[in-house]
């Protein structure tokens, strides 16, 4: 006689009681309101809480993404963007062993998509592996483009890492009675996610909110109000409104969408353009979040941090640059970027037959991210900071190790159609095995398995072969910039 299905898992909140599932040994519950939803007069606020309610609330289906269009061509075949309908987009999603009052670490994931894509639904964020493995996990959405990170004269900036920041409270208010310990949190982001995470890691008002931090292919880094608000303007310029927020509020949802892809199209994070960027605006970001934590800003809360070995393949090789791109042009682009000439010969005798596209993505992607990756390890050095490489190459369209192509390995979700789309079927589950368990490592006892940043530089390379710790790799290339001549770093 076949035993009858557990009861669903119950969990209760402080606005209310949810009801999830039960999947593959886990407990999930998707959709729970963080805050309130940003609609009429709350579209262009800060979060405010959630209307609690009575009974029990199913918690069964990821809840409505933030307004966003698909990736557009040629990214919309690699990069999947679900969109779920409805106004309540301010919600996260909790994977869980079980929803008790037990005491385990907690990983929070903000997603990427240069501010304008991405949600937790993507089946690529699946949580299951690491609640089997003993962290209760948390996905959570956020405002995107104009309404979450557009600057506007009567509208609190950066409302979108306000978003952020009002989830993690409901993380520290509610997540013990999902099994999660509130003073052993996580959090964790990729790309603009990851750019968030940096935020909140300087940010004076997130202390305590989290104990670690992990920032996966993204830098701290904002921009100054008048230079913010300058693809603000853009975009309300096409539209024929006030940039404001009251003049915005009064464009048709569509036409807002259409503007904001309009006004962004065709730029990229190492190529530039017109996009979405946080603010230092006084409040949330009184000031820049590298500078602050170069200064010691954050230096109490471990940090995990890394990239992969060719960012720039993701948008070099859908688009044709890396073949496209000549000498002419990579010298203009040495210029300006200011690249010393003796650093660029490295780079090129490093890469024997490079095209001129590929040597300008090696040095954007360590202009970018590994230069100033390894200067804020420096700053916090001898102390809690882990770095990694993801080298794995994949061979989809010659992506190599682009952008992105670790997150599959990360969350232990290989086989998941997202990651297929960027990894193909054969990416080797024994990596994932591999930099899954760092992960939780790192969220469980704050060691991932490899040394802390000290002046040998160990630095642990997931792939390709099997993860492997080097130590100062490339280091004749790092040497070769600014920062690390001022400084002395990598001596």
């Amino acid at each position: 006689m076949t035993a009858p299905p557990p009861p669903a898992p119950r969990a209760e909140t402080v606005h209310g009681i949810v009801r999830g599932t039960h999947e593959r040994g886990i407990a999930v519950f998707r959709g729970i309101p963080y805050a309130a939803a940003p609609v009429g007069a709350r579209r262009f606020r800060a979060p405010g809480p959630p209307e609690p309610w009575t009974g029990v609330r199913a918690a069964t289906a990821f809840g409505p993404t933030a307004p966003k269009r698909p990736y557009a061509p040629p990214f919309d075949r690699l990069l999947a963007d679900p969109s779920v309908p409805g106004e309540d987009c301010l919600n996260l999603n909790v994977w869980t062993p079980a929803p008790d009052r037990g005491a385990r670490p907690v990983l929070v994931w903000i997603h990427g998509g240069s501010l304008l894509h991405g949600s937790s639904a993507l089946p690529l964020y699946d949580g299951t592996a690491f609640a089997r493995d003993g962290v209760v996990l948390v996905s959570v959405n956020y405002r995107l483009g104009v309404e979450g990170f557009g600057v506007l004269p009567d509208a609190p900036a950066n409302r979108g890492l306000l978003d952020q920041l009002a989830a993690l409270a409901w993380v520290r208010d509610n997540i013990a009675a999902f099994g999660g310990d509130p003073d052993r949190v996580t959090v964790c982001g990729e790309s603009a996610g990851a750019i968030g995470v940096g935020a909140l890691l300087a940010a004076p008002r997130a202390r305590g909110l989290f104990r670690r931090a992990v920032l996966q292919s993204g830098v701290p880094a904002a921009l100054p109000v008048a230079e913010g608000r300058r693809t603000t303007a853009l975009v309300a310029k096409r539209l024929g409104v006030a940039a404001t927020a009251r003049g915005l509020a009064g464009a048709d949802p569509a036409a807002l969408l259409a503007a904001q892809s309009e006004v962004t199209a065709g730029g990229s994070p190492l190529t530039g353009g017109h996009s979405f960027q946080l603010v230092v605006d006084g409040d949330l970001l009184p000031r820049d979040p590298m500078e602050a934590l170069l200064d010691g800003a954050g230096s109490g809360v471990g940090l995990l941090m890394g990239s992969t070995t060719e960012e720039y393949r993701l948008w070099f090789v859908p688009t044709g640059l890396t073949e496209r791109f000549s000498r002419a042009k990579l010298r203009l682009a040495l210029l300006k970027f200011r690249v010393p000439r003796a650093t660029a010969r490295t780079y090129r005798a490093n890469r024997p037959g490079a095209t001129p596209g590929e040597l300008l993505g090696a040095l954007a992607t360590d202009l970018l991210l590994r230069v100033p990756l390894n200067r804020l390890a420096d700053a916090r050095a001898p102390g809690t900071t882990h770095l990694y490489e993801f080298g794995w190459p994949s061979p989809v369209e010659g992506l190599g190790a682009c952008h992105g192509l670790e997150i599959g390995f990360v969350f232990d979700t290989l086989r998941g159609p997202d990651a297929v789309a960027l990894a193909g079927y054969d990416a080797p589950q024994e990596l994932a095995d591999s930099m899954h368990a760092a992960w939780v490592r790192f969220a469980t006892h704050g060691d991932p398995g490899w040394p802390g940043w000290d002046a040998s530089r160990p630095v642990m390379r997931f792939g390709p072969g099997a993860a492997a710790l080097l130590r100062a790799p490339r280091d004749d290339e790092l040497r070769g910039w600014p920062p690390y001549r001022q400084e002395g770093a990598g001596a």
